[in-house]
């Protein structure tokens, strides 16, 4: 036997919900019913879901895109940026990698 569970949510809510899970390839029904059984599998909540490849930069235009370019050229060029292995390690020593 199948019971049924219902939930009142704000219609933009349920828009954007539908329209995440459906590019993740499934469906809000069945992103609830996973999510329950791993809260029953971990004896709390689950885990975290997010798109991968999430792009913060794919809602600014083309320009705003060409003046944070221009902007990083600028600080290039007066010597404000890191080396690449310097990042790394400054990494590794805040998150103890």
């Amino acid at each position: 036997m199948a019971s049924t569970i219902q939930v009142r949510v704000d219609d933009d809510l349920k828009i954007k919900s539908d329209e995440l899970f459906k590019a993740l390839g499934t469906d809000t029904t069945t992103a609830i019913r996973m999510f329950l059984t791993q809260a029953l599998a971990v004896n709390g909540f689950p885990f975290e879901i997010k798109r991968v490849g999430a792009n913060p930069y794919e809602t600014l235009t083309e320009r705003e895109i060409l003046q944070k370019l221009e902007k990083s050229r600028e600080h290039a060029a007066q010597g404000m940026f890191k080396d690449a292995d310097e990042v790394s390690c400054d990494m590794r020593e805040k998150y103890g990698l």
